[in-house]
């Protein structure tokens, strides 16, 4: 099946759920008094930061590698990353035991190279040019024959990814809203699939750092507007919107939000200092989000996905 020609469904996540059951983590839901009184709503934390590899990618990484005929998966699986999705897709393939080719670029945090080389991929290192990842995967696999895992805009990365969403609608009933961060799009464009299925009174919104705004621009413009080469501390959110996550994106998410660098930072440290768990930066961009427009979310009951927790502790923001 070519699963670029249709876009997932809500029973396309349900089988990923059971897929990734044996591997993925149930991660917990957090609340916090303070946090709440901060912005004026109920917030509900679904803690992706606790997942395997710290980051809610090995849902829709395990999904992608355990999804592989026999015959596929011999020949391992290749993709780029600058981390989170480098290391999902390394432990993925470990447990299933085949190789696993990550490109990542230079300048891509130490803890996340030291990650992905931990959980057994092989790494090749590309400069942070436009193109320049995805061609250096292009060379691998014509010398390999790995599959590739797009770290987004992929039919069962998407499904995967979906798997937090439904978990927090089926714990917590009756969110107003929910609202992840966005870069490649997967995680939001599984969300938006699966609260729209399970839970059709909840709008889905998303946060975006101001220094890597594309998809903001592109919801407004109604066309993919490629980010280019973003600076931004939200080393995770750098990636533009696909062909299949932006469709997904366009027809079920209420509004993007951006966030400035001093927002997320701020939030970030709120998190670590009130909640008492760790998150790295684009996991702080939902929160900076509400904090930011307050008035779209006071009084009501949001569900926030922390969409991960790797940080390197000797290069903290605040610091």
């Amino acid at each position: 099946m070519n699963y670029m020609k249709c876009f997932p469904t809500i029973d396309d996540i349900r089988q990923a759920a059971e897929r990734i059951r044996p591997y993925a983590h149930r991660t917990p839901v957090l609340t916090c008094q303070a946090l709440n009184a901060m912005s004026g709503a109920e917030l509900f934390f679904k803690c992706e930061n606790f997942q395997k590899v710290g980051a809610f990618k090995f849902r829709g990484a395990c999904n992608a590698v355990f999804s592989l005929s026999d015959e596929d998966a011999t020949k391992g699986v290749i993709t780029h990353s600058s981390g989170n999705h480098g290391a999902a897709v390394a432990l993925a393939a470990r447990l299933r035991g085949i190789p696993a080719y990550v490109v990542m670029p230079e300048n891509a945090p130490d803890i996340k190279k030291t990650a992905v080389a931990g959980y057994g991929a092989q790494i090749t290192f590309s400069t942070s040019a436009p193109n320049a990842r995805e061609t250096t995967c292009g060379r691998i696999i014509e010398e390999t024959g790995a599959t590739f895992l797009h770290p987004s805009n992929e039919f069962l990365v998407i499904c995967g990814q979906g798997t937090a969403a439904l978990e927090l609608c089926e714990e917590i009933r009756d969110l107003e809203i929910v609202i992840p961060p966005v870069g490649g799009g997967g995680l939001l464009s599984g969300t938006a699939i699966a609260v729209s299925a399970v839970s059709p009174h909840t709008m889905v919104m998303a946060g975006e750092p101001e220094m890597a705004d594309d998809a903001y621009r592109s919801l407004q413009a109604g066309k993919i507007i490629p980010s280019g080469n973003p600076q931004t501390i939200a080393d995770g959110l750098r990636t533009s919107l696909g062909d299949l996550t932006f469709p997904i994106i366009q027809q079920h998410v209420a509004e993007i939000f951006t966030v400035s660098e001093e927002m997320i930072i701020q939030a970030m440290r709120v998190v670590w200092e009130r909640m008492k768990i760790v998150i790295e930066p684009s996991a702080a961009v939902p929160f900076g989000a509400i904090l930011s427009h307050p008035h779209k979310f006071s009084g009501k009951r949001v569900g926030v996905i922390l969409s991960g927790g790797n940080v390197d502790l000797s290069k903290l923001p605040w610091n």
